[in-house]
């Protein structure tokens, strides 16, 4: 614990509710976020002013994906709609209006030309990433969906599933050819390490779990924090990763040992008043996280 030091740099504050959604932009220094203000809103790490809004889409703003090749924004909302936005014209180019319930996270393959969206129905829709025709709609449980994860190549799809499970399935057929009994109540998070070394869950029980990709064995379990574990994010040289909870507080890791390096909280950081909903390790080595506070703090982390 405290192997490395933290710097706060900034809190910006601008939404007018919870912030959920957190996403690179194609300029390096800034960085989008999605809020309960319906609002998407991007931010400029190179000045310490006020958001640009980017769009209003009308709903909770619970999943943001840049993809790069198109340079396209996928916003998923609470209204189940999926919204996409040309960022060189910064204008709505489409709207999805297919699912009832809400879109918690969006992942896309360019190899694979889809897209892929995890709902509040239990369900995950696959899309075409030319012309955004529906390919699959699979049902998976009754509960939500609220996380899903690409491996390096792309071949394998993990989905967080609110009956405690983790699916894998096959990204080319999306046939499921692997189920992990993975959390007591709901996983609410999975993440492939970038070099796909192994998979990492977190769930309501607070727990973070590690698991083998090559046969999905578990390879550690942890009680990471004091309630529900909501996100994951790699370092830029996959060192380490950041998870973000409930209990207010984020915790930066060692991705080979799983020790703790540091906890970042309000007393001793300046941290977030309540819940951590997303954590974002930038492309500049910043760190970046938001929650129900409305804040969104940028980290230095010094070794």
């Amino acid at each position: 614990m405290n192997k490395i030091k933290i710097e706060k740099l900034r809190t910006y504050k601008g939404h007018d509710g919870p912030v959920y959604a957190l996403e690179q932009s194609p300029e390096g220094y800034k960085f989008f976020s999605g809020s309960g203000d319906r609002i998407v809103a991007e931010w400029d790490l190179e000045k310490d002013e006020p958001a640009k809004a980017l769009v209003n889409v009308g709903g909770i703003v619970y999943a943001l994906r840049y993809i790069k090749e198109k340079n396209e924004l996928l916003i998923g909302t609470s209204a189940g709609a999926i919204h996409v936005v040309d960022l060189n014209t910064r204008k709505e180019t489409r709207n999805i209006a297919f699912h009832k319930s809400p879109i918690f996270n969006l992942q896309y393959s360019f190899s694979q030309g889809k897209i892929f969206a995890a709902t509040g129905e239990g369900n995950i829709s696959v899309w075409s990433l030319d012309d955004f025709t529906l390919l699959y709609n699979i049902n998976l449980c009754k509960e939500k969906l609220r996380s899903i994860a690409l491996n390096r190549d792309h071949s394998l799809l993990a989905v967080a599933c609110g009956d405690g499970t983790i699916r894998i399935f096959d990204v080319v057929s999306m046939r499921e050819f692997h189920r992990i009994e993975g959390h007591h109540l709901s996983v609410n998070a999975v993440c492939f390490h970038p070099e796909d070394n192994y998979l990492l869950s977190g769930g309501k029980d607070a727990h973070l779990k590690i698991w083998s990709t090559e046969n999905f064995s578990l390879i550690k379990s942890i009680p990471a924090h004091n309630y529900a574990l909501y996100a994951f994010s790699f370092s830029g040289d996959n060192k380490m990763f950041a998870s973000a909870s409930r209990d207010k507080t984020l915790k930066i890791w060692d991705a080979d040992t799983f020790e703790i390096l540091q906890r970042i909280d309000k007393e001793k950081h300046g941290g977030h008043l309540n819940s951590v909903n997303n954590v974002l390790w930038m492309e500049n080595g910043l760190l970046v996280s938001t929650g129900d506070d409305r804040a969104v703090c940028v980290w230095k982390i010094l070794k």
